[in-house]
C-alpha cells in the first residue's frame, strides 16, 4: 500500500497572505510555561477563508447551507489534478480535452502554486476560473473543484459570478491549495473543513496520495 501522502495545505502563520479586507491570521500566546503558567495556550483570530479552506454555499447564496453540512464524500476519494498552462485563466478550451465527468473531484494546478505562495504579499493577478468556465464545470456536474490560490474567481473580475455558479450547481469549493510538488494525474484526496455551524466557510487540511 502506498503511504506517501503529500500535504497540499498552506501553513497558517502570522503575517501570511490573506484576501484584502479580510481579518488576517493572528495567533497569540495567552499562557506560556516559560512564564510560569501551567501550560502553553494560544488564541486564534482570523477570517474563515484563510489559507487552505473550503467555501460553503452560504458564502455567496443568501439561503445557502453552512459548512457543517459538508458531505464527507466531497472531500474524500479519487481526485484528478489537472495542469493549467494558460498564465491568466482556466479556460473552457483547456478543460474540454479532459472530458470531465459527473461527480468528479478536480484540482487545478496553475502558475499560482509556484509564484503566489512565495511571499506573504497578496497577489491580485492570479490564475482563476472565469464565469464561462464556471458554467462549463457546472454543466459537467462536478462534485468538488479545488484551486491553488485564495479564490476560484478573480480579484477584480468573476469573483461573485464564479462562486455563485459553482455553489448553485452544488459544487463544493476548495481554495488556497499549494500543488507545487504535485504532478498531474489521479490521486486519493482527503480534504476536511472544520465543522463550524452556520459558517460560510472554514479552514481545511488537504492531502493527496498517488492513486494505485
Amino acid at each position: 500500500m502506498n503511504h506517501n501522502w503529500i500535504d497540499i495545505s498552506v501553513p497558517l502563520h502570522n503575517g501570511m497572505a490573506h484576501w484584502p479586507n479580510d481579518r488576517p491570521f493572528e495567533r497569540a500566546e495567552t499562557e506560556m510555561i516559560a512564564n510560569g503558567d501551567p501550560c502553553n495556550l494560544s488564541e486564534i483570530s482570523t477570517s474563515a477563508h484563510i489559507g487552505t479552506h473550503m467555501d460553503a454555499p452560504r458564502h455567496y447564496l443568501a439561503d445557502g447551507a453552512g459548512i457543517e453540512t459538508f458531505p464527507i464524500s466531497a472531500g474524500v476519494g479519487r481526485a484528478r489534478v489537472i495542469a493549467i498552462h494558460d498564465p491568466e485563466l482556466i479556460r473552457v478550451s483547456e478543460l474540454q480535452p479532459y472530458r470531465l465527468m459527473k461527480g468528479e473531484r478536480v484540482l487545478f494546478k496553475t502558475r499560482n502554486s509556484e509564484e503566489c505562495w512565495k511571499t506573504s504579499k497578496f497577489h491580485e493577478k492570479f490564475v482563476h476560473i472565469p464565469h464561462e468556465s464556471a458554467a462549463y464545470l457546472a454543466d459537467c456536474g462536478l462534485q468538488t473543484v479545488g484551486v491553488d490560490y485564495l479564490s476560484v474567481g478573480g480579484y477584480d473580475s468573476d469573483g461573485a459570478e464564479t462562486h455563485r455558479t459553482l455553489l448553485t450547481a452544488g459544487i463544493w469549493i476548495i481554495e488556497g491549495l499549494n500543488l507545487k510538488d504535485v504532478e498531474p494525474g489521479d490521486y486519493d484526496l482527503i480534504c476536511l473543513p472544520l465543522k463550524i455551524v452556520g459558517s460560510d466557510g472554514a479552514p481545511a487540511r488537504a492531502v493527496l496520495r498517488r492513486a494505485s
